[in-house]
C-alpha cells in the first residue's frame, strides 16, 4: 500500500516543530511554494508564520485576478489574534486569487496550512529568493535564534 502523503522533514527548535513538506519552496518571508501543474503556483504560510501571527481571524486581498504581480508586491492582509501581517507575493507572473475556501473556514490557515489553507495562486515563477527545504531550516534556525536571544535580552533587563 503506497503512502500518498507528501514527504516532509520533521524540523524542532526550542519549543516549536513542525513537518516541512519536501517539494515545496520557501521564501524567506515565511511562505511556501507548490506547484500545481505547468506553470501554476499555490502559495500558502508556513506553520512558523501561522504560529507568529496566531490563530487566523480575517484576511483579504487587494489585487484583482489576471493582475500581473511581482516579488514583494502587497496583494492583501491576514489577520491572527496576535497579530495582523501584508500578504507579500512571492512569485512573477498573474495573480490567480485567494483560497476561496478562507471565506467560510478562516482557520484552515492555521489548522491546515500546507493543504486546504492555502492562500493564493499565481500562474508564474516562484521569486528567486525563495529557497528548498533545507536551506529554509536553516532561515528558521536563525530567525528562531533571534527570538529567544530577544527573549533572553527582556529577561535580563
Amino acid at each position: 500500500m503506497s503512502d500518498s502523503r507528501p514527504k516532509t522533514l520533521h524540523y524542532r527548535r526550542s519549543r516549536f516543530s513542525t513537518h516541512l513538506p519536501l517539494e515545496c519552496l520557501y521564501s524567506p518571508s515565511h511562505c511556501w511554494i507548490a506547484r500545481q501543474g505547468e506553470n501554476e503556483l499555490r502559495i500558502g504560510l508556513t506553520k512558523f508564520a501561522t504560529r507568529m501571527l496566531g490563530e487566523m481571524v480575517d484576511h483579504g486581498f487587494e489585487t484583482e485576478p489576471d493582475a500581473a504581480v511581482q516579488p514583494g508586491q502587497i496583494l492583501g492582509w491576514v489577520e491572527g489574534f496576535k497579530a495582523i501581517s501584508d500578504v507579500f507575493c512571492v512569485a512573477e507572473g498573474t495573480f490567480g486569487g485567494g483560497n476561496p475556501a478562507l471565506k467560510e473556514k478562516i482557520r484552515l490557515i492555521d489548522k491546515d496550512p500546507y493543504g486546504a489553507g492555502w492562500l493564493y495562486l499565481v500562474k508564474g515563477r516562484p521569486d528567486s529568493k525563495c529557497v528548498d527545504v533545507h536551506a529554509y531550516q536553516r532561515i528558521l534556525d536563525k530567525t528562531i535564534d533571534k527570538i529567544l536571544e530577544r527573549q533572553k535580552g527582556e529577561e535580563i533587563q
